[in-house]
């Protein structure tokens, strides 16, 4: 059996959730400017992560789904996932974005997966976010996910193949069985077995791997 891990952001998604709750407080272009520095690792996942939240602060949870409601899939990743599904391999999301904003996207295309790992905004009594954010992955620790998620589907690294651009998931793509990067970023690309430019060419690889 074998697991295939994907990030989120930048990989199953050309959505930045951050970016789409940055624009609904007006600060997008902040955002992107953290976040392109975070994934060129010009400065660490964890403070990117807690700089963009913060600025946040204070939206509202309707504006908040309203941003989520905007984060769309890759053409083709329904097709990987669902081929994934139908042969039997465990599928998993391991991402710094959040919980929400994936769950939103997957079931606005009916597209479920086994497992899904991702930090969470926090909310005040009153509904609107405080600027803080929690979960597993802050600190981006997302090998230690991958190893987690593996052992319980009883499965071990060797097992596994991982699916992301940024350098935040260098540290899964480091301890995969095999690592794939989509359209990775220069720090991430020398780390990678293979690249791949679209969903339909991961598909092909994926076949050629005989997971598929």
């Amino acid at each position: 059996m074998t697991l295939v891990a994907f990030d989120f952001d930048g990989t199953l998604s050309d959505s930045e959730m951050t970016v789409l709750l940055g624009a609904q407080r007006g600060v997008a272009d902040e955002m992107a400017a953290i976040t392109e520095r975070a994934m060129n690792d010009e400065i660490g996942y964890a403070e990117s992560l807690r700089e963009r939240v913060g600025l946040l602060d204070g939206l509202s949870a309707d504006a908040v789904e309203s941003a989520f409601e905007h984060v769309e899939l890759r053409p083709g990743t329904g097709d990987v996932i669902r081929a994934l599904n139908d042969a039997g391999v465990v599928t998993a999301i391991i991402t710094g974005g959040f919980g929400r904003g994936v769950e939103s996207a997957l079931a606005r295309n009916d597209l479920p997966v086994d497992t899904i790992v991702a930090n969470q905004l926090v909310f005040d009594d009153e509904g609107d976010l405080t600027g803080e954010v929690e979960g597993p992955l802050i600190e981006g620790t997302k090998d230690d996910a991958l190893r987690a998620v593996a052992n319980n589907a009883g499965l071990t690294l060797e097992d596994t193949i991982a699916v992301g651009d940024g350098a935040n998931d260098l540290p899964m793509l480091e301890v995969a069985g095999f690592a794939v990067g989509y359209e990775p970023k220069p720090a991430v690309e020398p780390h990678c077995d293979e690249i791949v430019t679209s969903m339909d060419t991961l598909q092909t690889l994926l076949e050629e791997q005989g997971v598929l």
